[in-house]
């Protein structure tokens, strides 16, 4: 059994990223407008994201995902079959699973998102030649 936990430096490290995107966003759209406070959507961008960071950190933090011989079980019931299992990739720190069904689910903010999908692919190798 294999757990993959959210990583606390990476999720700050996202959060940075997010920070900047926001407050450059937010700039961006009051010169837009041509608004003369400009400045005020870096202090919005980052009070956005800093407060949802620190709102969201306890609950992202106790997500885990646990690869079993049969299955990707994940947080509030999630589940994945590994035969079921159609696609895998990255998306910034996260691993997309995506089953035949269509279903989506993300397991978030992995220091090493392609060492996460090689760990699974092994197992759904495993699976199938046994």
């Amino acid at each position: 059994m294999t757990e993959f936990r959210p990583d606390k430096t990476t999720y700050i490290r996202t959060h940075a990223v997010m920070t900047a995107a926001a407050m450059a966003g937010a700039m961006l759209v009051l010169w837009a407008i041509d608004n003369p406070h400009i400045w005020t959507g870096a202090v919005a961008g980052f009070a956005a994201v800093a407060v949802r960071g620190w709102y969201m950190q306890s609950e992202i933090m106790d997500e885990v995902w646990t690869l079993e011989c049969n299955a990707l079980k994940g947080p509030y019931q999630r589940y994945a079959a590994l035969g079921d299992i159609a696609k895998l990739r990255t998306l910034g720190s996260a691993v997309q699973v995506i089953t035949a069904s269509g279903d989506k689910h993300l397991i978030k903010y992995q220091p090493d998102p392609k060492s996460v999908i090689a760990t699974i692919e092994s197992a759904r190798t495993r699976k199938q030649t046994a």
